[in-house]
Formats: structure tokens, C-alpha cells, sequence
């Protein structure tokens, strides 16, 4: 007998709001997620692995596979010169295996993602105050004025697009805010254990 389909689980929200701590922690402690691997044309940073942390292309590669179909979504980010996508293979084999796979994606990624598979489960995550955000990102130390001012200013405009998700997760602290995704994902019929395909997947 075929595997039931999985589903997808979409996860945005602005830069600086905690989404990659609340994802890791969802993927330690939900086995069952499976996380897809984005594709990006910007070079690796140090520590980071190919097809772990990203799938590493060159641009013209890139635009070879962007113009054969092969993502699901794609776009340049923060107007920067650099391409950021996710790619068909990572998601319809896994979900035809009845994995659930999680993207950490922006809301127009989403909009893409949804008209494919409009079944997604999406998951905003948004500050308590906007200017938190501002708060976060200042003290990474890691952006120029500039570059955060676009950052900023992209997060405005993507707190604006929250009501276009299901579901909205306000990161008040990390563990309130994976339990209350948790609940979701319960609720929205994320199976006990993982599937016997993807066990381990992203250990």
C-alpha cells in the first residue's frame, strides 16, 4: 500500500525574530519534520556544509535550474545580488513518502509555496514589539547600517503580510513559542513518529 502523502509546514517571519532557533529546535525534538535544504548563490560561510546548511550554486547554475522548473520557489533577497530557492527535489519525493517537510522560507516564497500545494500548513512568526527586531539584529554586530536598514525595512513589509497565514506565533520566548507550533502541528495531524523512509533524516 502507498504511503499516505505527507504535508508540508511552511514557517516565515521577519529577520531577527528567532526562526532559526525555534526551527532547530522543533527539528530536535519532532523527528517526524524533515527539513528541506534551500539553494543559494551566495558563497558558504565559515563552518557551513554543502547540503546541510545549503545546497551551494554557482549563479549560472542557478538560472540553469530556474529555468528548467526545478524549484518550487526562488527569489533574490533583501535586494541583493544572490538568489535563494527551494528546490522540487527536496520536497515532492519526501512528501510522497509521506514525510512532512518544513521550510524556512519569506512571505513571498510562501505565496509561491501555496499555490502548488495550497494544503501547506503556514506559520508566521512575529516579534512582541516591532522594535525588537531592531534590538536582535543591532546586536549581532554582523550587518552594516545599510544592509540593516534593508532589513528592517523588509521586515515591515512582511509583518504586514502576516494575516495571509493560518496560523500566527508570537516568539515571546523559545519555549513558549515551539510549544504553541507544536500544538499546531498536532492539531494539524503530524503523525506520532517519523516515517520509516526519513527516519533520521536530519539527525
Amino acid at each position: 500500500m502507498a504511503p499516505r502523502p505527507g504535508k508540508l509546514v511552511v514557517i516565515s517571519g521577519p529577520s531577527g525574530v528567532g526562526k532559526t532557533s525555534i526551527l532547530r529546535r522543533l527539528l530536535t525534538d519532532l523527528p517526524q519534520l524533515v527539513p528541506s535544504v534551500s539553494a543559494t548563490t551566495r558563497p558558504p560561510r565559515a563552518g557551513e556544509k554543502e547540503g546541510v546548511d545549503y545546497h551551494f550554486l554557482s549563479a549560472a547554475e542557478f538560472e540553469k535550474r530556474r529555468a528548467a522548473g526545478e524549484f518550487l520557489e526562488c527569489c533574490q533577497v533583501y535586494g541583493r545580488q544572490h538568489w535563494y530557492g527551494t528546490l522540487v527535489a527536496e520536497v515532492k519525493p519526501r512528501l510522497a513518502a509521506g514525510a512532512w517537510v518544513v521550510l524556512e522560507i519569506d512571505v513571498e516564497g510562501t505565496l509561491s509555496i501555496l499555490g502548488r500545494y495550497p494544503e501547506a500548513v503556514t506559520i508566521f512568526v512575529e516579534p512582541t514589539h516591532p522594535d525588537q527586531l531592531e534590538e536582535r539584529l543591532t546586536g549581532r554586530g554582523t550587518e552594516s547600517p545599510e544592509a540593516m536598514a534593508r532589513r528592517l525595512e523588509v521586515a515591515r513589509r512582511e509583518l504586514l503580510e502576516a494575516h495571509r497565514y493560518q496560523h500566527r506565533v508570537v516568539n515571546e520566548n523559545l519555549e513558549a513559542a515551539v510549544d504553541s507550533i507544536k500544538r499546531i502541528l498536532a492539531d494539524a495531524g503530524l503523525p506520532t513518529h517519523p516515517t520509516p523512509a526519513h527516519s533520521g533524516a536530519h539527525a
